[in-house]
């Protein structure tokens, strides 16, 4: 007999459909462009971005790579790790001509793309444009379409998952694939150190470290309570993944709330000139997010933590969006200049845009990015 109020013919849910999820990472792409386009590159270790002395490395080619240039490295620092290093200023406009073709490829398949920068996306191939039931075959179809069309190559990771799925897509670059079955995904995360996580950056790596949690399998080993002690509401996300466990969907034009960079420094800083060249490279990384993503902001501001970890921000927002990196600068030291002198050291610095607008749509964009440095 059913129970008191059961309907008598229910019956019990369907389980949930097992999604298929693909990340597609581009081989070092800006790198690759410009040797794809300069023959005279092929082979060569190839950085894209300035060679000034304060100037970054926005992509680095295999070549360059094997010697430990790595994006955002300093361009010093890149130059005395490999003296023949040939430095290509960046052509963003040529990068998002090709990342649209890529899209269009994508757009074959299936609608439910999230790009997040010009030369990655995931995209959900559960239910797909041509009834394919495999993945790993429409994976490999895109991959040999970017080839055929862009003369790149371009890795792919295949799970039931977005933080799987990324995973995956790191391990055999460049030009390779690799699937994480649900069978495979909590023992795949088990021996990985857990800096190769995405959502877990130097800082949270090394903070989790000094709590003995060195592997996906340290973490797992944590309860929730004491995740979310230590790490506040990002707490269950580390508690889900280090299980193999992502219920993050795949949202299509996905547009975020705002994007920023900050470092923290080995020793503190007193002077105004000081703080001017410790937030060059911060500003590097929010512009060069901006640059690659077609994304610009409204609101700058900047966040002050000193040495006792008390923190300030002060922020200045703008009729028009900031139009280029000198004027991000600009806004940014003065918010800087304005709110000093400081009574005491300053041990982090960190620069955000928001009230932000992706180019050629009029709205504004919903979920916070942060960016590592």
């Amino acid at each position: 007999m059913p129970a008191a109020g059961d309907a008598p013919d229910a019956q019990p849910a369907a389980p949930a459909r097992q999604r298929k999820i693909i990340h597609i990472d581009m081989d070092a792409f800006y790198a690759s462009v410009e040797q794809r386009d300069d023959p005279s590159l092929r082979g060569r270790p190839v950085a894209v971005g300035g060679s000034r002395e304060r100037g970054v490395v926005a992509a680095a080619s295999y070549e360059a790579r094997v010697y430990g240039v790595r994006s955002a490295m300093p361009s010093v620092t890149a130059r005395r790790r490999c003296p023949d290093l040939i430095f290509v200023k960046p052509r963003f406009e040529v990068y998002k001509a090709i990342s649209a073709e890529i899209r269009a490829i994508f757009a074959e398949h299936t609608p439910i793309i999230e790009p997040l920068s010009l030369d990655e996306a995931y995209l959900d191939v559960t239910e797909n444009l041509h009834d394919i039931p495999s993945a790993t075959q429409i994976a490999e179809m895109i991959r040999q379409r970017i080839r055929d069309v862009t003369g790149l190559t371009a890795s792919a990771g295949v799970s039931y998952n977005k933080f799987l799925a990324k995973l995956a897509s790191d391990y055999r670059k460049p030009d390779g694939i690799f699937v994480v079955t649900p069978a495979m995904g909590p023992g795949f995360v088990e021996d990985l150190p857990v800096g190769r996580f995405h959502g877990v950056g130097p800082a949270t790596a090394a903070k989790m470290q000094r709590f003995g949690i060195h592997t996906g399998r340290d973490l797992r080993d944590k309860s929730l309570p004491f995740l979310q002690e230590h790490f506040g509401k990002t707490g269950p996300y580390y508690y889900s993944i280090s299980r193999g466990v992502d219920e993050r969907p795949v949202r299509a034009n996905r547009i975020r709330k705002s994007v920023g960079a900050e470092n923290t420094f080995g020793t503190d800083l007193f002077a105004f000139d000081e703080m001017r060249e410790a937030l060059q490279p911060v500003l590097d990384k929010v512009w060069r997010y901006c640059e690659t993503s077609t994304i610009r902001g409204r609101t700058v501001t900047l966040k002050v933590k000193f040495a006792d970890f008390q923190q300030i921000t002060r922020a200045r927002s703008a009729v028009q969006p900031v139009a280029s990196r000198d004027d991000l600068e600009r806004i940014a030291l003065s918010l800087l200049g304005a709110a000093m002198p400081f009574d005491k050291g300053v041990r982090l610095l960190g620069v955000a845009l928001s009230s932000l607008i992706r180019e050629g749509m009029p709205d504004e964009i919903p979920t916070q990015f942060s960016l590592p440095l």
